[in-house]
């Protein structure tokens, strides 16, 4: 029998594959509801949370 042990690197990345994983999701979900060809940057940064920075 092979034993696993726990390593912090392969949780964080874990949790990091999950977050990209779900995000992706988001895109499919947003994509598959658009009547055009693809989806605007607006509507891509809207469905990824993406806050406008203004720069002065």
């Amino acid at each position: 029998m092979m034993q696993v042990v726990p390593m912090r690197g392969a949780a964080v990345q874990d949790r990091v594959a999950l977050a990209e994983i779900e995000l992706c999701g988001e895109l499919m979900i947003a994509a598959s509801s658009v009547d055009g060809d693809r989806l605007s940057p607006d509507r891509i940064d809207e469905v990824l949370m993406v806050a406008a920075k203004e720069f002065e």
